[in-house]
């Protein structure tokens, strides 16, 4: 799938055909809000409902030569969740699946990194109505078109998994609505200094 922003895909192995020195240590990177986003799609019969959830926070510290020193943290702002038809959004944030307003943050932490062929895979507890449950993110970066490879000032992290909504309480209206709900979080970011 192409990147809406045409950025030119690179993978983290590559980063290791660089000189040592110039990516030496873990470079921390700054979250930019209003060009990141996080969507989700889950099965709604025949259909789908989408939505998007605000990115509150990320945490990225990434090691281009030591992938397994990568750490991400993201926060999400449940209360300002979206979706596709007019009363998902307001049912996602109800007592019966979110609970925003008891519960109005998600969040994942990861525990490990590690390289997975010209990507990476992101380990980490997800925590969602309170309760964390492992999951696993395929994760890839991007780079600005036309940028030089050992430029990593500014970046996108696409961090793509699923979760069972069930597995977190989230049972209302299972009836209706699938058990697997779909994740893309895409985290556009900013070397710090």
């Amino acid at each position: 799938m192409k990147h809406p922003l045409r950025l030119a895909r690179f993978a983290l192995l590559a980063a290791l055909a660089l000189p040592t020195a110039l990516l030496a240590g873990t470079v921390d990177y700054v979250l930019d809000t209003e060009a990141s986003t996080v969507g989700f799609e889950t099965d709604f019969g025949p259909d789908l409902i989408t939505g998007t959830f605000p990115l509150e926070t990320a945490d990225l510290k990434l090691d281009f030569v030591n992938v397994a020193n990568s750490t991400v943290s993201v926060a999400l702002d449940v209360t300002g969740a979206k979706a596709s038809f007019p009363f998902a959004a307001q049912a996602l944030k109800g007592p019966k699946v979110l609970d925003a307003k008891e519960f109005p943050k998600m969040s994942f932490v990861s525990t490990a990194v590690r390289k997975v062929g010209d990507a990476a895979e992101v380990t980490g507890g997800i925590t969602i109505r309170g309760v964390t449950k492992p999951i696993t993110f395929k994760a890839e970066l991007f780079r600005p078109a036309g940028s030089d490879p050992a430029d990593h000032a500014h970046l996108t992290l696409r961090l793509t998994g699923h979760v069972l909504r069930s597995a977190f309480g989230a049972t209302g209206w299972a009836d209706m609505v699938g058990d697997e709900v779909r994740i893309v979080i895409n985290a556009k970011v900013d070397a710090k200094g």
